[in-house]
């Protein structure tokens, strides 16, 4: 027999802490019995709609909703395993997986698997996609220090500068170092967000400037073979026609 299953967010408008947030609350209900743990994010009271269990903070929502479907996965394969779920055992399995990274690399793993389901809801793996390679950097450069992970805390300025010089040593260009380095800094906020760190070290680390392009004229000879050649699709002859359009009333192409 299938059991019933609900799972609640609520905050406990009582507790308010120093700053103004409280805790965001998941009641796990099975068979009509409850477990009760803190998700670890956290909202102002007055952005909390309790009735669609939502903040105005789109982050947090989307955080929200993946843990969610963390928990109904959870609930799917415990019961496939065992036949038989509570809601304490399925609290346990969770607060197990979801505990809170305080390394960088664990931090991004878990950060591109929320960006791997993310995708899955909006149709688009372009930032999961690049997260891997950003990812992938971060981590050589911990083994090249000799390390597997490194602790939030132990992350200084310091350490973003010598990212950085790493980085140009493996010949990146200025725009994947700035890729690498928003990577990084998106890392170091979730943990300010959750209050492991106190503000992000790197702030002052600056990105990358990107050098500027250079102005390419096109001969008159050039221009005539523009002039004297349609396109065959439509949209291309459209750019064809606009771009000749631009020469001849001096219409600057950006």
């Amino acid at each position: 027999m299938r059991s019933t299953f609900s799972i609640l967010y609520y905050i406990n408008r009582g507790k308010v802490k120093t700053d103004g947030t409280t805790a965001i609350m998941c009641r796990i209900t099975i068979d009509g019995k409850s477990s009760v743990f803190t998700t670890g994010y956290y909202c102002n009271p007055e952005c909390w709609n309790t009735k669609n269990e939502t903040v105005k903070d789109g982050r947090t929502n989307g955080l929200l909703a993946d843990l969610r479907a963390r928990l109904e996965t959870s609930y799917m394969n415990l019961l496939k395993e065992t036949g038989i779920i509570t809601a304490e055992m399925l609290k346990n399995e969770i607060t197990c997986v979801g505990t809170v990274p305080m390394t960088l690399l664990k931090a991004g793993e878990e950060e591109r698997e929320r960006l791997r389901i993310r995708s899955v809801a909006i149709n688009s793996t372009s930032s999961y996609r690049q997260s891997k390679s950003t990812q992938a950097y971060l981590h050589e450069y911990l083994l090249s220090m000799g390390m597997n992970d490194l602790a939030f805390e132990d992350i200084t300025e310091d350490f973003g500068w010598e990212y950085k010089l790493y980085l140009k040593g493996k010949g990146c260009g200025a725009s994947h170092i700035n890729h690498c380095l928003t990577w990084l800094n998106r890392l170091i906020y979730i943990a300010v967000d959750r209050e492991i760190l106190r503000f992000n070290p790197l702030a002052d680390v600056p990105y990358e400037k990107k050098p500027t392009g250079k102005l390419k004229h096109i001969s008159r000879a050039e221009l005539q073979r523009i002039m004297e050649q349609p396109m065959p699709e439509r949209l291309q002859e459209l750019t064809r026609r606009a771009f000749i359009f631009s020469c001849w009333t001096n219409v600057a192409q950006k």
